[in-house]
């Protein structure tokens, strides 16, 4: 859905974004990440056709940015951080003013204005001004907007930003449900426990280009190395005389846990309760130690300055 070769784009001497190379299939959710300056902004613009590549090409729904500009922009819906509502509008004119950019006709834009009001929670209120929405309103009704030609590829530019908690999650929420086998959503935020929850890939750009790629799995085994599990135990008890299988290591212990790196769990997690239980063991539970995404963009970021 979305395919971009060496895409870059330059201002003066200064490259925003530099050789990013990606590809993002349907139903998909990406997210791009990176510090403010990365060029998160700059490689949505130019997936909208916004802004021309300097260098590279980049192809979504099929349709060259740099060549079908009007096509790319009718395939893609767009939620930017500063959204620009117009508050004295109803949310009701405010959709129907917006399909009538996309060339919807009048009945669809009646149809299709009225199924996202209802489905965003905001029917009640679709006479209602905008500027007496609150936040998550506003911002619910903005990714009606982005929605009201059904596009197949959303681009949400901190699509959380500056909301109170409850209001996030109910944007959150939305946007999960939106997943879809014929959607993909591009989702740039600082927010690296919104991205957990949502994204199936993960892109991490630093100085326009591209750190790391890949599932969240992927970067963790990849950054932090094998994963991590530990046993708890009722009582103290002395590892003495515990023969680990093949790809186990000792990482950790206290007087009632201990803490083993294995390469391969679904093979050797077996095995080492077996040995557990052989050995007596007054074992609770067996549990992967939690590693976030916060854990690995951080390493990267270390890694990066430590270059």
């Amino acid at each position: 859905m979305i395919e971009t070769e060496d895409l870059s784009k330059q201002f003066g001497d200064f490259w925003a974004v530099d050789g990013l190379t990606m590809t993002v299939r349907p139903g998909q959710i990406l997210a791009l990440l990176g510090q403010n300056g990365a060029g998160k902004t700059t490689t949505v613009r130019m997936l909208n056709a916004l802004l021309t590549p300097t260098r590279g090409r980049a192809r979504v729904a099929g349709h060259d940015v740099r060549t079908q500009a009007d096509r790319v922009r009718a395939v893609v819906g767009v939620l930017t951080e500063q959204h620009g509502l117009y508050t004295r509008m109803s949310g009701e004119e405010y959709l129907d003013f917006f399909g009538q950019v996309y060339r919807l006709d009048a009945s669809a834009r009646r149809a299709r204005s009225q199924y996202l009001l209802d489905y965003f929670g905001l029917g009640s209120a679709a006479r209602q001004r905008i500027g007496e929405y609150s936040k998550g309103m506003r911002q619910k009704l903005a990714l009606a907007r982005a929605l009201i030609h059904e596009p197949p590829v959303l681009l949400l530019d901190e699509p959380t930003s500056a909301m109170d908690p409850e209001s996030a999650r109910l944007v959150r929420d939305e946007i999960a449900d939106l997943r879809s086998s014929k959607r993909t959503i591009v989702i740039c935020t600082h927010n690296l426990a919104e991205a957990e929850a949502l994204a199936d890939i993960i892109v991490i750009i630093y100085r326009g280009r591209i750190l790391l790629n890949g599932s969240l799995e992927e970067l963790k085994e990849r950054l932090l190395g094998p994963v991590e599990y530990e046993v708890t135990m009722s009582d103290p008890w002395n590892p003495n005389g515990l023969e680990l299988p093949k790809g186990v290591t000792l990482c950790g212990m206290s007087a009632t846990s201990l803490r083993f790196r294995v390469e391969q769990p679904h093979l050797a997690n077996p095995l080492l309760v077996r040995e557990l239980v052989a050995l007596r063991a007054p074992v609770i539970s067996l549990q992967e130690v939690p590693r976030s995404l916060e854990q690995v963009y951080l390493k990267a970021m270390s890694q990066v300055a430590q270059e």
